[in-house]
Parts: C-alpha cells; structure tokens; sequence
C-alpha cells in the first residue's frame, strides 16, 4: 500500500502500513466520503505531523486526542489552527502555562496572537494526535477506526528506536499511552490542558 508520508516515517512504520488494520482505515475514509460526509483534516494534511517532523528529528512528542471539528480549523498537528482561525481554549491554556513556567524561570514568553504550531513541528516537536482523522462536528468519531493502533505503534517505535526523548501526554485518555514508552530512555510529562 503506498502511503504519502515522509521517507524516514515511510521506513520506520514500513509494517504498519501493510497490516489488514491500516487498510481498514483507508477502505472506512474512503466510503465516508464516497458517502458525502466530511473528514477533518483534508486528504494532503492527515499525515502532515509526520511530513513536518522526520522521525530522526523528533525531540519532543506532544499527544492530542483527535482533529479539531469544525470548518478551517483542523491541519494535521495536534493542538495547531491555522494562522487567522481564533486560539482554541486547549492551546490558550498551553500558552498560558509556558508563559508562567517560563516566566518562573526568569525568561519572557510572548504568547503568538495565533494557534499555527508549525514552528514548533519544524523544530522538532511531534505533534501527533492519537486519531488522525475525524468527522466534521463529531469528535472522536474515529477513535475506533484503527488510528489507535497505528499511533500506539508509532509510540512504541520512537520509544523504541530513538534515546532522550520528552513525551508529554495531555489528557486521561493520552495517559494511557504511557504504557508504551520505556520510561528509563525517555521522559514521560503528564498535565491536562483542556479549560
């Protein structure tokens, strides 16, 4: 199966894209929209976390749960809108905590009057959410499409094959995860940022 995603991703995830699950995923979005309904985020950005940070690149892994639900807003990188879309409360409330951590440690943090994180991706923060896919104005509609098991398997990858990595699991449901990272080569955060 030929998946458009960043050549490092491509070879590290090479199995996962041949298993039945993976090809579940792709005949399900393909019937939904053959079907009229529409998927965040488009077709080009599913992958668009993986394409804006390699995989030998990745510092920092940040989880969301799954793609935000409304029109414009979903891009492909947990947490992020596109620049001209308003700040979603989740991502106010993670400008808010680094300005204070930041500020406590005596440095200045200006929030961006904007929720486009493709700086951070292109810096090396993994921006992943644990469903790449959603239906509009349905979250987590796709939880139970197979993305669980595709990004538990990335997870385990990284844990796996990289050293020194910070993995910050927002959320219960991305507490969970931590079941998949060995907490001896990594650094595993916990926090919720939801208001």
């Amino acid at each position: 199966m030929s998946v458009k995603i960043e050549d490092s991703w491509k070879a590290a995830l090479a199995d996962e894209f041949e298993q039945p699950y993976f090809q579940a995923i792709t005949a399900f979005l393909k019937k939904e929209l053959a079907a009229g309904k529409t998927i965040y985020p488009p077709g080009p950005l599913i992958f668009n976390a993986f394409n804006t940070t390699p995989f030998d690149k990745v510092k920092v892994v940040i989880l969301g749960q799954d793609p935000y639900i409304k029109p414009g807003e979903a891009m492909g990188l947990s947490f992020s809108v596109p620049k001209g879309v308003s700040i979603p409360p989740s991502l106010r409330n993670i400008y808010k905590e680094l300005e204070e951590d930041l500020g406590n440690l005596g440095v200045t943090f200006t929030p961006p009057n904007h929720g486009d994180l493709t700086a951070w991706a292109e810096q090396g923060v993994f921006l992943l959410n644990a469903a790449l896919t959603v239906e509009q104005g349905n979250s987590n509609s796709h939880a139970k499409i197979g993305w669980h098991t595709f990004t538990d398997a990335v997870i385990k990858t990284l844990s796996e094959k990289r050293d020194g990595l910070v993995f910050m699991l927002w959320g219960n449901f991305a507490k969970q995860k931590a079941a998949f990272i060995d907490p001896f080569k990594h650094l595993v955060l916990e926090a919720h940022p939801s208001p």
